[in-house]
């Protein structure tokens, strides 16, 4: 049964095309940001390791667990607020938070100062990617959400790119600390865009579920409500595993490529930042096309997809960090990346059709809890933890970093197997959250 037809018009779910395209182009930026300012410090870890003489542990912490820790730890309370407030508002404000921090990063003086202001990325960013999430299910219909999210996930390539290869070339030129001053101070600029430009939409307009009968759930319920949805808490740990394997092992990959290959910054993000931005972008535009596609209202046939695609690109990674062949990394890179890239937009789409509306922002903020601690706390520091343990002396080499990265490969075929089991109840799942079955 289509959305549409389930749902009666009212001045809110009428709202033009053109408008709803303009409120995800601009929630896109908001994803660019967010990807940029949080990332682009493995594109200057090197650097940054070398100027604070610290271990590839120490680094860890210093670049991805400070941030990671508040992140997460703020994701549940902002997702409570966006659950029952104002989205723009609370995105705005993000966005101008995590701008102004990451502006500080490169204004830091020590060590000290550097942590604190990762520490403040990581509280800004807490609340743009689920008010993001939630503010555009009630501009897209149920069908159209994951196209709509996917699309959305075209900030994660862009933002990747911009975090690689023109960060690389700033820090070539005019060293690492100049890097954040060119992400921070536009970021400022777009929040005000967002608060002065983007209009609230009405919560849950097109489910056709009761909304104003009962008042928004509190977190342990919308958790008990997540794990009486088996398929939603599969998505969410196929998500959460391909995020740490397959950004957990981008993080190293700059410092990688600089000690076995003898590359400096900027040509380490020249050889990967296209590959996110060309690969990526494509990956994600393909995959939004796709999904558009009628034969693909039936959720499991997204999962079997993301399923497969992570298997092979798996395969390929292995062989990245294995070869001492330069060629062949750069070959197989283009098969590696798309993967960490296309599976985003589906997975937010499928996790809003599996929650009730009031539980968007709770389910998005579960999820990222859970990918971020794998990606930003779990696999940076274990990854480097293992660099530290492989390495022949007191300072970690580019081949301790290479065995410490084929130890974190294997993860994605746990994810893989998230997919696939994911779509034994995806069907009768969704149709319980949205009242409007899929197939």
């Amino acid at each position: 049964m289509n959305s549409e037809a389930t749902t009666p018009a009212t001045p809110e779910n009428t709202t033009s095309m053109a408008v709803r395209w303009y409120v995800l182009l601009i929630t896109v930026m908001v994803y660019t940001l967010s990807i940029a300012d949080r990332y682009v410090i493995s594109t200057v870890l090197e650097p940054i390791r070398l100027e604070l003489h610290l271990s590839d542990s120490g680094i860890a912490f210093l670049t991805g667990v400070s941030l990671a820790l508040f992140y997460v730890i703020f994701g549940f309370p902002v997702s409570k607020l966006i659950d029952r407030g104002n989205r723009r508002k609370i995105i705005a404000v993000s966005v101008v938070l995590w701008s102004l921090m990451t502006t500080w990063s490169g204004l830091a003086r020590n060590y000290w100062e550097l942590l604190l202001s990762r520490v403040g990325v990581g509280i800004g960013e807490a609340g743009g990617t689920p008010g993001s999430n939630s503010i555009l299910s009630d501009y897209f219909p149920v069908s159209r959400r994951p196209m709509a999210l996917t699309i959305f996930s075209l900030g994660a390539p862009i933002g990747a790119w911009i975090g690689a290869d023109i960060a690389g070339a700033v820090a070539d030129q005019y060293g690492w600390r100049h890097v954040f001053l060119v992400l921070g101070i536009p970021g400022i600029i777009f929040g005000l865009l967002v608060y002065f430009t983007v209009r609230e939409p009405r919560r849950g307009q097109f489910d056709a579920v009761a909304l104003e009968a009962t008042p928004t759930p509190g977190f342990m319920e919308s958790m008990r409500y997540l794990f009486t949805q088996r398929s939603a808490v599969h998505v969410m740990l196929a998500s959460a595993l391909t995020a740490l394997w397959g950004w957990g092992l981008m993080w190293w990959t700059p410092a990688f490529l600089m000690r076995n290959f003898a590359m400096t910054a900027g040509e380490a993000g020249s050889v990967t930042g296209p590959i996110h931005l060309w690969a990526g972008g494509f990956a994600t535009i393909a995959t939004s096309i796709w999904l558009a596609r009628p034969s693909m209202a039936d959720p499991r046939r997204i999962v079997w997809m993301m399923g497969t695609g992570v298997a092979v690109a798996t395969v390929a990674s292995w062989f990245i960090y294995s070869t001492h062949d330069l060629a062949l990394a750069k070959t197989l890179f283009w098969v590696f990346i798309p993967a960490i890239y296309f599976y985003i937009g589906p997975c937010f789409g499928l996790l809003n059709n599996l929650c009730e509306p009031r539980m968007r922002a709770q389910f998005c903020a579960a999820t990222l809890f859970v990918a971020n601690i794998g990606n930003l706390i779990i696999a940076p520091q274990a990854v480097g933890l293992l660099s530290d343990w492989f390495s022949p002396g007191p300072e970690p080499t580019g081949e301790s970093l290479r065995m410490a990265l084929q130890c974190l490969v294997p993860v994605g075929f746990w994810a893989t197997f998230h997919y696939f089991w994911a779509a034994r109840r995806l069907v009768q799942d969704q149709t319980r959250a949205t009242g409007i079955c899929p197939i």
